[in-house]
């Protein structure tokens, strides 16, 4: 991988905090981070550096309390690289495969960079480089501007999630001023498709119930709550005030202790209501981040063949079918059916919140232990 032509660099001060939706639907709002995001993205799509030409896909929301968006998109079943074999959710890094260090140096869009880390030092390494996220194409896309961010390619970091990886993760849900804009990391055993450390972006067009979905406080000194509503899971929220940096620490604590016990694991981060928020309706507002996080049954060995794989875009709610019989024939039953099967027990589940409180309960903020 040849260096990026292009360097994005960013402060706090280009965060985008006042964010609303329309009808339930995204706003056509932009911001510096959106406008080089959508333009690159599209003209490699021009240029043809994708395995398929997305246009518009058929969606339609399925009827019931979960609102699942349905997509069709049986190119990215059909036209895809075909996903490395996972054997553990620790797998190391193997040069020898498929790793974004491989790529066309095409594909980059850019780089980004925290100017304020920069002149802090805060994100440099002891060799004096600061931290860098490549952001690239995904080449089988599920949807618009949908991309990679890949922390410090030339390190070589399985797909093991880290705070640095998390926090270029949150801050450009920040800079984006659409929210409709989305990122998430599937673990090794979660359907993540190659072993070298990277978190997915996209765009997609309509509100996910995630977003305002009933949750159950746990453990108030570190906002970190429980869904209530299907499926389970738990989640963090930032308003995007306190240090990216604090906020990815606690979090990869969390998912540290998922990989010591060989749990897989899926993560989302999408703008959304406050957890605390009064109304029983639709709110507009969406000036904060909610991150889940759902343990999950490990999926081991090539991947199975079904009309969804269960990783982080569906746990969400965002469902790319691969055919168009279960496009159309698939109910909401259905899908929770499909889902349930990859979910942890109640009493798994339980048990696993005990430990996780218990954990984030003693620790204290070691930042610089993972720079």
């Amino acid at each position: 991988m040849e260096g990026p032509k292009h360097t994005f660099t960013y402060t706090n001060k280009d965060f985008v905090y006042d964010v609303c939706r329309t009808d339930g639907k995204t706003t056509d709002a932009t911001s510096r981070f959106d406008v080089v995001l959508r333009y690159g993205w599209a003209e490699k799509m021009k240029h043809g550096l994708f395995r398929y030409h997305l246009g518009d896909l058929e969606t339609r929301v399925l009827p019931g309390e979960c609102g699942y968006i349905a997509q069709l998109n049986i190119q990215r079943g059909t036209e895809r690289r075909k996903p490395q074999v996972i054997l553990s959710i620790q797998q190391q890094f193997d040069c020898k495969l498929f790793n974004f260090n491989k790529i066309n140096s095409a594909e980059i869009l850019f780089e980004m960079q925290n100017a304020e880390e920069m002149i802090a030092e805060k994100g440099c390494a002891p060799n004096g480089s600061c931290a860098t996220c490549v952001v690239i194409i995904n080449a089988s896309p599920l949807e618009f501007g949908h991309c990679l961010l890949v922390p410090e390619p030339s390190r070589c970091h399985p797909q093991i999630l880290t705070p640095l990886a998390l926090q270029f993760g949150v801050e450009s849900l920040f800079l984006s001023a659409d929210p409709g804009y989305r990122v998430g990391f599937n673990s090794l055993g979660a359907f993540a498709s190659v072993n070298h450390l990277h978190l997915h972006g996209y765009y997609l067009n309509h509100a996910l119930r995630i977003e305002w979905a009933r949750t159950q406080l746990i453990l108030p000194k570190k906002s970190l709550y429980r869904l209530v509503d299907f499926p389970k899971a738990f989640m963090f929220y930032t308003d995007g005030h306190e240090d990216a940096r604090v906020v990815a620490t606690t979090v990869c604590r969390l998912t540290d202790l998922l990989v010591e016990r060989n749990i897989a694991h899926n993560v989302f981060m999408t703008r959304g209501c406050h957890p605390n928020s009064e109304s029983k309706v639709l709110s507009s507002v969406r000036h904060g981040v909610r991150i889940f996080i759902w343990p999950r049954v490990s999926c081991f060995g090539a991947k199975e063949e079904s009309a969804f794989n269960v990783a982080l875009c569906e746990l969400a709610g965002h469902l790319p079918f691969k055919n168009r019989e279960d496009f159309e024939g698939l109910d909401e039953d259905g899908v929770k059916e499909i889902v349930q099967g990859y979910l942890l027990s109640d009493e798994e589940f339980d048990d696993l919140q005990k430990q996780i409180v218990e954990k984030l309960s003693t620790a204290l903020y070691r930042t610089a232990e993972y720079l």
